[in-house]
C-alpha cells in the first residue's frame, strides 16, 4: 500500500443499487471494495460522480463512506466531498475525518461558474476540516477550470496536495509540474492514463477497474515503471473501454461491463437512463473481447 493515500491506483467506485427499489446494496458494495483491493488496486474513492453522489440523500452518502471504511479500513478510502455550498463540502470533509479517512477529493464550486476568488475561498473553507485535499478538475461538468496557474495558487496557500486532472489535455501535466512542483498529479480520465503516467502522475483515480481491476492495475504499474511494451499492449487492448470513462454515459457503461464480467453493476438512479441499444452493443462487444483475451 502506498504511504500517501492518493498514490497508486484508486478506484472511483460504482454504487450497487437494488434492481427494483434502487436502494443501496451495502453488502455488495462492501464486498466490491474488498474485491478491488484483493485484485491489485490500492484504495477506493467513494461518493464521486461514478458513485452517483448527486442523487443520494445525506444519510445514504454518509452510509457509503462508513460501509467502505468498515470494509477496507479508513486509510484506503478517499471520500468525494463535492457539494453546491462550501459549508456543506466542509461538513462532508469533517465526516470523512471523523470516520478516520486521511484525505478527501473536492470539486470546485459547481452551482455556478465561480471566479478565482470564489474557488480559493471554497478550498480554504474545506481545508479547515484538517484533511489533505485532492482537487478534482472537471471543467466539462462543473464549468470551472482549475487551470495550472490557479492550481499553483491553491497549492502555494496549502489548500490542496494533489489534483485529479480530467481535462484530457496532457500538456497540462508539464505546466503543473513547472508551476507547482510539489503538487501531485493524478490521472483522472481513463483514456489518457498512459500519457499522464509517463508525464509523472503519482496515481490514477480510475473508473474501469470496477470491471477489470487486474488488467487495469497491470497497465498502471507498467506505465509508471516505464515498461512501455507491456503498457502499450494493455492500453491498446483496453482503450475501447477506457474511452467510455469520458462519455456522458460512463456510469451506465462501466456498470454494464461489471455485469458482463460477473460483478454486479446493476441499474442507475434517474435521471440517468439505460444505454441506447447501439451503445449497449458497443460496450458489450468491447467487454467480451477484453475478457476473451484474458483481461480481468
Amino acid at each position: 500500500m502506498p504511504k500517501t493515500p492518493w498514490h497508486g491506483i484508486l478506484v472511483a467506485t460504482a454504487l450497487p443499487l437494488t434492481p427494483h427499489h434502487l436502494t443501496i446494496d451495502h453488502a455488495t458494495f462492501a464486498d466490491h471494495c474488498t474485491w478491488l483491493l484483493e485484485n491489485g488496486c490500492d484504495g477506493v474513492v467513494v461518493n464521486g460522480s461514478l458513485g452517483e453522489y448527486q442523487v443520494l440523500t445525506p444519510e445514504e452518502r454518509a452510509a457509503v463512506v462508513e460501509t467502505a471504511v468498515a470494509a477496507v479500513g479508513p486509510a484506503r478510502v478517499i471520500p468525494g466531498v463535492g457539494a453546491y455550498g462550501s459549508a456543506e463540502s466542509r461538513r462532508w470533509a469533517e465526516h470523512a475525518r471523523d470516520a478516520g479517512c486521511e484525505a478527501v477529493m473536492l470539486l470546485p464550486p459547481n452551482s455556478y461558474r465561480a471566479d478565482e476568488r470564489s474557488v480559493l475561498a471554497h478550498y480554504a473553507e474545506v481545508a479547515r476540516a484538517g484533511l489533505p485535499v485532492v482537487a478534482y478538475n472537471n471543467p466539462i461538468d462543473t464549468k470551472v477550470d482549475l487551470v495550472p496557474e490557479l492550481l499553483a495558487k491553491l497549492h502555494a496557500e496549502g489548500l490542496i496536495r494533489a489534483v485529479k486532472e480530467f481535462t484530457g489535455d496532457v500538456r497540462r501535466a508539464y505546466r503543473i509540474a513547472e508551476l507547482a512542483p510539489g503538487l501531485d498529479l493524478l490521472a483522472g480520465a481513463d483514456d489518457v492514463l498512459m500519457e499522464l503516467a509517463l508525464a509523472g502522475a503519482k496515481g490514477w483515480i480510475a473508473g474501469y477497474p470496477n470491471a477489470l481491476p487486474q488488467a487495469s492495475a497491470r497497465l498502471y504499474r507498467a506505465a509508471v515503471a516505464g515498461d512501455l511494451d507491456t503498457a502499450r499492449e494493455l492500453y491498446r487492448a483496453l482503450h475501447p473501454l477506457l474511452r467510455w470513462d469520458t462519455r456522458v454515459e460512463f456510469v451506465q457503461a462501466i456498470k454494464l461491463s461489471m455485469d458482463i464480467a460477473g460483478r454486479y453493476g446493476g441499474p442507475c438512479r434517474p435521471p440517468r437512463m439505460p444505454l441506447l441499444p447501439e451503445q449497449e452493443a458497443a460496450v458489450r462487444t468491447a467487454t467480451e473481447k477484453a475478457l476473451a483475451a484474458g483481461l480481468t
